[in-house]
């Protein structure tokens, strides 16, 4: 393994650097600006069973430290993807894709997850019970263990790939909800998702967002999610992939420090479409700065 080499659920990365889900879209928009094969891997957007138009617009309101969306799970449906996306994706990314998996009941996420299990582009199943932006499913399942080990159960009993559940942030204990789903037989867990949050024009007296509530994310949540990684990481035993504000080399250490096997990189990617390759190229000498000379001993 190189020095930026890490290992998740069974699959060696070049390098720890995962675009999330809902931020690179299915990967060959970003293929247009640089060698998308310089990443670890990719979460690929939000995919459910059926196609989705998602929320009404205005979807988007920036905030200090980051911004709220309410995209809602706009995708074409899994049909589609695997028909049209994956096919144009193999053209430029030559590495096992992450895909993220939405749904609004287990039966949902069952079929989905099964058929995205079938197709030899994807490495891991990235099973999303977190997403705060659409009504019935999604968030509901994660703020329940036993609803969140249901989903984790149900998936794993279809699939052969690795399955690893993104959970919320919006919830009292995310450790009870991490731990049901590591003994539900998840492979890893993934978080932390957005914050809900809103914002109301002062002009017009009303919520900026139509959804009126979204997903705050950005610089602000890092914190947040450095200390929920934390605890995870320290409570159960399979691979942990850490997000939540990740900007830079040096927050991507403090990531891998505080237990994360990798790095999920966000709202980063909407500012600045060269983020990953400029935190991946910035690793080695942040490294050497402290002291570090492989990942591995960070684990």
């Amino acid at each position: 393994m190189g020095r930026l080499s890490v290992d998740l659920c069974g699959i060696e990365l070049d390098n720890p650097i995962i675009p999330a889900s809902g931020t690179f879209g299915f990967g060959y928009e970003f293929a247009e600006l640089y060698d998308i094969n310089c990443l670890g891997t990719f979460s690929f957007k939000g995919t459910t069973l059926q196609p989705r138009f998602g929320n009404p617009t205005p979807r988007i309101a920036e905030c200090p430290a980051g911004m709220l969306n309410a995209v809602g799970l706009q995708n074409p449906g899994v049909e589609q993807v695997i028909v049209h996306e994956l096919p144009r994706l193999k053209k430029c990314f030559h590495k096992p894709v992450m895909a993220n998996v939405s749904g609004f009941s287990i039966s949902d996420y069952v079929r989905t997850c099964a058929a995205l299990d079938r197709e030899p582009q994807i490495g891991w199943l990235e099973v999303n019970v977190s997403c705060p932006n659409v009504h019935g499913g999604g968030m509901s399942f994660g703020t329940d263990p036993k609803s969140a080990a249901d989903v984790t159960q149900a998936v794993k009993s279809v699939t052969t790939k690795p399955v690893i559940l993104k959970l919320s942030p919006n919830v009292t204990d995310i450790v009870t909800i991490a731990r049901a789903c590591a003994d539900a037989g998840a492979d890893g867990i993934s978080l932390i998702n957005t914050l809900l949050g809103m914002r109301i024009d002062l002009k017009t007296r009303k919520p900026i967002l139509a959804n009126t509530t979204g997903g705050y994310s950005g610089p602000g949540i890092f914190p947040v999610a450095l200390r929920m990684v934390y605890q995870v990481a320290h409570a159960v035993s399979v691979p942990v992939i850490g997000m939540g504000g990740v900007s830079s080399a040096e927050d991507v250490l403090e990531m891998m420090m505080a237990g994360a096997r990798a790095v999920e990189i966000g709202a980063a990617n909407l500012v600045d479409p060269w983020a990953c390759p400029k935190i991946i190229e910035a690793l080695p000498s942040v490294m050497d700065r402290y002291g570090i000379q492989s990942l591995t001993e960070l684990r």
